[in-house]
């Protein structure tokens, strides 16, 4: 194990990943984003195969079979993780990958896969699950006169609330 152990930082310290290790065989990486600012990752290995898991987005607050159904479809489309919910119904991206497939082209293509599901998919999922507090913290901001610069991805949301901004508003930060 302490050899594989052993791709495995040099895989991530190959990309300047940002990790800790809790143990000789547990990795916490942090892969950065652009949507989500960053998507926080597990790489453990087990005596039987590499365990991948990382947290997307907390249990939606509405359209809960809306978004089940787009996890499920998303699902067919990704490789060595696939989406699923915790006890609590926050939505993870987990996965196994068999100890002889770990390898630096390997965990390049998982941890590529986490991050582009992770963070790619994370405004669909925020759309999908949280219209409702998009449009109550925009108008809230708006009611005081706050930043809408982080909200700009979701002014579809609020556009038929007369919501419509000018390019100079979004200036602010």
């Amino acid at each position: 194990m302490s050899d594989l152990a052993q791709v495995i930082a040099d895989a991530l310290d190959e990309r300047d990943l940002h990790y800790q290790r809790r143990d000789e065989n547990s990795f916490f990486v942090t892969l950065p984003g652009t949507k989500k600012l960053q998507t926080n990752c597990w790489l453990v290995l087990t005596p039987h195969a590499l365990l991948v898991e990382a947290f997307v987005c907390r249990r939606p607050d509405e359209n809960l079979e809306g978004v089940y159904r787009w996890l499920l479809q998303r699902n067919t489309r990704l490789y060595g993780v696939h989406y699923c919910l915790d006890d609590v119904g926050d939505i993870h991206l987990v996965g196994r990958t068999g100890l002889h497939a770990v390898t630096d082209d390997e965990l390049d293509r998982i941890l590529g896969q986490v991050l582009e599901a992770g963070d790619g998919d994370f405004n669909t999922l925020i759309e999908l699950g949280f219209a409702t507090s998009i449009r109550r913290e925009w108008a809230w901001r708006e009611s005081r006169g706050e930043s809408l610069a982080n909200l700009r991805a979701f002014q579809h949301l609020v556009a038929g609330d007369g919501a419509q901004r000018s390019s100079t508003d979004w200036s602010d930060s």
